[in-house]
């Protein structure tokens, strides 16, 4: 009788002790903290989005999972399609303050810094971009922070390893836009710095519509100026354009320099093949969508494999990831410090701006990140990576290539 006693007070404690545990559970997943995550399904970049969402997620669910079921925390993305329209992202963003009032918002683009770089620093919201800064938006006391130094930091970086690699100063045809003012900022970056450089000599600008058709004829002005590298920061349509320019005119000896939202494989594909992308070269300050990339390559892999991830390993996973790592990166020593009921858009900047947030924190995918309040990106230990396509294949060109200093243009 005694012994089944016993047994029986320890079936009450075991239950006793389930309850309790699942009691703490509950409570500690209690708190969800949502964030405003901008994106474009019916805008320039609808055929990416998804794989640059899924991603976004995906990294998500992890943090939920791992480190956010440790805080008693749950990140939720409410997802809201701007477009990629600086007048529609300017739209929604009243009622996106009014319903969520974020700690921080997972910028997309130029759009968005062109419509809200006034109005967050009132709002107290910061907007943690996964994209490269631009110069327009290089003001002190910023609210919309870069994990990368602006497209020109980052075009420049790689002409000045180009001409290393040719053995001398390299002449460059410049092609973009006055359809976007990241566009038009792209160029006069890349122009102020080859003003003071000896190394880079601007041959020309191509200046056309955000699809063009036919660039033969302004490519061939371009080729005539002696351009031997062509750098095109802005959309897979003008690679395209321009790659089938350089075709038609016997010259697909002179490369092209694409960012990483409009890389080697997405303009391989729009042309019907990689293999045309031949000797051509993406530069960004991300990691590389490479087996190469170990640890980010790993994360990855681990994302695909026990969370679901159906994204390939490209340039657009990794942007969502590494976008993703920062921002969770920022939240979670936000948390650490507050607490999660006291998280807000100020508490989130306030992290950013006393706190390093290292390079193995994020999986090698971002250099180590420490803002500061001269500017919206960090401006020591930035550097970029460079793939390419050799034997038709996509292989790793040079890694770890220092951001040069640029002033202000």
């Amino acid at each position: 009788m005694k012994e089944k006693m016993n047994i029986r007070r320890l079936v009450i404690s075991a239950m006793a002790g389930v309850a309790l545990a699942a009691g703490s559970t509950a409570a500690k997943a209690e708190k969800t903290i949502t964030l405003a995550a901008f994106a474009d399904y019916t805008g320039p970049y609808a055929d990416i989005m998804p794989l640059l969402q899924g991603s976004r997620d995906k990294a998500v669910e992890w943090w939920n999972d791992t480190v956010g079921k440790e805080m008693g925390v749950s990140l939720k993305l409410k997802i809201y399609d701007t477009r990629y329209d600086t007048a529609q992202t300017a739209s929604l963003w009243p009622g996106i303050k009014s319903e969520l009032n974020p700690p921080a918002i997972f910028g997309l683009g130029g759009p968005d810094v062109a419509a809200l770089q006034q109005r967050l620093p009132d709002d107290k919201v910061p907007s943690l971009m996964g994209t490269a800064a631009y110069g327009f938006a290089w003001k002190e006391n910023p609210w919309i922070l870069n994990p990368r130094a602006t497209y020109a930091h980052e075009a420049s970086a790689f002409l000045q390893w180009y001409a290393k690699q040719k053995g001398g100063a390299v002449k460059v045809g410049l092609v973009g836009s006055e359809a976007s003012p990241a566009y038009v900022d792209m160029i006069k970056g890349v122009e102020a710095f080859a003003e003071k450089s000896s190394d880079i000599e601007v041959a020309g600008v191509l200046l056309t519509t955000v699809q063009p058709a036919d660039l033969t004829s302004q490519v061939r002005r371009l080729v005539k100026k002696g351009a031997e590298v062509m750098v095109i920061q802005t959309n897979t349509s003008m690679v395209v354009a321009v790659k089938r320019a350089l075709q038609a005119l016997g010259r697909s000896d002179i490369p092209v320099m694409t960012s990483s939202h409009n890389g080697l494989p997405a303009s391989g594909r729009a042309l019907g093949d990689v293999k045309q992308m031949e000797g051509d070269f993406e530069a960004y300050g991300m990691a590389i969508p490479s087996p190469e990339s170990v640890d980010a390559y790993n994360f990855y892999t681990m994302l695909k494999d026990k969370y679901g991830l159906n994204v390939p390993w490209n340039v657009l996973s990794v942007q969502g990831i590494a976008q993703t790592l920062f921002t969770v990166k920022a939240l979670e020593k936000t948390i650490k410090r507050v607490g999660a009921d006291n998280v807000t858009g100020e508490e989130v900047r306030k992290t950013l701006m006393t706190e390093k947030i290292t390079s193995e924190e994020m999986y090698g995918f971002y250099s180590s990140l420490s803002f500061n309040e001269g500017g919206p990106f960090p401006t020591e230990g930035m550097s970029i990576n460079i793939g390419t396509i050799k034997d038709g294949k996509y292989a790793v060109a040079a890694t770890g290539i220092p951001v040069p200093a640029i002033e202000k243009w």
